[in-house]
């Protein structure tokens, strides 16, 4: 819609957009509303409260909500695919299995979180858990690194890609909702990954162990229990697997047994097949990133790389190499392949919903006239965008324990500001308030509660060391943001 929906006043726009997020905020945090009915409610106060009249606030936020689904939608559902194929084939415990039984002491934390950063790329936080976490255990188990020195590595480096690297919900949302270039946001956010997961992995890991003595538990946690409703469960959805049973892990046998003996049997498509699965929409996007950046506009070059690293053609391609390179050489007959890649898409139906509603929430915004309202008083005020956009995300994220909600909201706000950047500038916006929306998870927060069960962890012990290390992922990686525009 290009037109307001209301000609309210600036102090009118103002409450209704504190109360429409108040709303949101306290459906999810205090009533315990599924995030998707309570951005359709917040949608609903906000415009109302802006005096817009119902009929239009309905159209804006469908029209929101439909533009959101149409671009960010079929993304996620792609990637979907990609990481229910890697885990039900084996390849991403290939890759796992071959980095840590290829190094020791010392170097494990770091191959650690390198194989999280790795297998992170195409798979949602919880799958990456699943995953990771009986490694972690097994390995611990039969070195002397320690728990939390292999533990907060492996969950740095997945909780940073959940965060910064499309095409994961989160950054998607943003590079939509602020119009930024997908390939510069992506080449921008794996250059703040980086020291980010080195930082609140490895360096942190080595720190947190020595202060919270750990010890390794018996049996991996699937961890439902006690995780609160509502508020963040679908923010890190499963992609196409269930938790972990304890009784599903088995104990390690002799120290020294290689781990992938010790997971059961799976079929293995083999390491680089996996590898060169995970990296190829990645690539694709990054050399039109490339290609956009230093070649001539309409040379042949820069407009087939152009095409080809479209996100739903990058991605559409890491499906379709994926159903060789993992589910043929795993030994998946067809049948057996699209079972696969449609059992991906259920368990991420609370994320599309959210996300789409979240569009919806943010149009409503939009429309309404709100986002230009405090775009006007930034650029008054001479406020940082990206400070902007990082403490809105921030503020959202505490209060409501969902990443998905907090960059959903922040974007809306800060939109209009993004009109008046530049190319990298909008890209490092969105990057802000990735950062932002990952925040100190607390007790709102699903993920709190998934690692404190798999770890085996008290709450005070998991702030110490889960919420710490969140807090540090996102101060590093906006810092790292505003580091990158002094030169941008």
């Amino acid at each position: 819609m290009t037109e307001a929906i209301t000609d309210a006043g600036t102090g009118q726009l103002v409450l209704a957009a504190v109360l429409g997020i108040a709303a949101v905020v306290l459906l999810i945090a205090w009533a315990k509303w599924h995030p998707f009915l309570a951005l359709i409610a917040g949608a609903g106060v906000l415009g109302l409260t802006a005096g817009a009249a119902p009929a239009d606030t309905i159209d804006s936020f469908t029209t929101g909500l439909g533009t959101t689904a149409g671009g960010v939608g079929v993304l996620i559902a792609l990637g979907s695919m990609v990481g229910a194929l890697l885990a039900e084939s084996g390849g991403a415990d290939g890759i796992v299995n071959r980095i840590v039984n290829g190094v020791s002491g010392a170097a494990l934390p770091w191959a650690m979180a390198g194989v999280a950063a790795l297998i992170g790329l195409p798979l949602f936080f919880e799958v990456g858990v699943v995953l990771l976490v009986p490694i972690v255990l097994l390995v611990a188990r039969r070195t002397d690194v320690g728990l939390l020195r292999l533990g907060i590595p492996a969950l740095a480096g997945l909780s940073v890609l959940h965060g910064l690297v499309p095409p994961h919900p989160g950054p998607l949302v943003a590079i939509d909702s602020l119009q930024a270039d997908l390939g510069l946001t992506l080449m921008l956010g794996l250059v703040c990954a980086v020291p980010t997961v080195i930082i609140a992995g490895p360096v942190f890991g080595n720190f947190i162990a020595k202060r919270v003595p750990l010890p390794v538990p018996a049996l991996a946690s699937g961890g439902t229990a006690d995780r609160p409703a509502g508020g963040g469960t679908a923010d890190r959805p499963a992609g196409g697997r269930d938790f972990v049973d304890r009784d599903d892990i088995a104990d390690p046998v002799a120290p020294g047994e290689p781990v992938d003996e010790q997971l059961g049997p799976r079929r293995n498509p083999g390491f680089w097949a996996a590898v060169l699965t995970v990296l190829l929409p990645v690539v694709l996007m990054l050399a039109r990133g490339v290609a956009e950046l230093f070649l001539t506009e309409g040379t042949t070059v820069r407009d087939i790389l152009e095409v080809i690293g479209e996100p739903v053609v990058a991605l559409l391609a890491g499906v379709l190499v994926a159903m060789w390179a993992l589910g043929r050489r795993a030994g998946f007959d067809r049948k057996e392949t699209n079972a696969v890649l449609g059992g991906a898409l259920p368990p991420i139906a609370g994320i599309l919903l959210i996300v789409a509603a979240g569009g919806g929430f943010k149009q409503v915004l939009v429309d309404a006239g709100v986002g230009n309202v405090i775009a006007d008083a930034a650029r008054d005020a001479n406020f940082n965008a990206l400070v902007l956009g990082f403490l809105v995300a921030v503020g959202i994220r505490v209060a409501t324990g969902s990443a998905t909600v907090a960059t959903i909201t922040a974007a809306g706000i800060v939109a209009p500001l993004a009109t008046t950047l530049d190319r990298p500038e909008v890209s490092l916006l969105a990057l802000a308030i990735g950062a932002g929306s990952l925040f100190f998870s607390h007790v709102n927060d699903a993920g709190f509660w998934m690692v404190k069960e798999y770890f085996g962890m008290t709450v005070g012990q998991t702030i110490k060391t889960w919420s710490v290390m969140e807090t540090i992922i996102s101060v590093v990686g906006f810092a790292c943001v505003m580091l990158l525009s002094l030169f941008l």
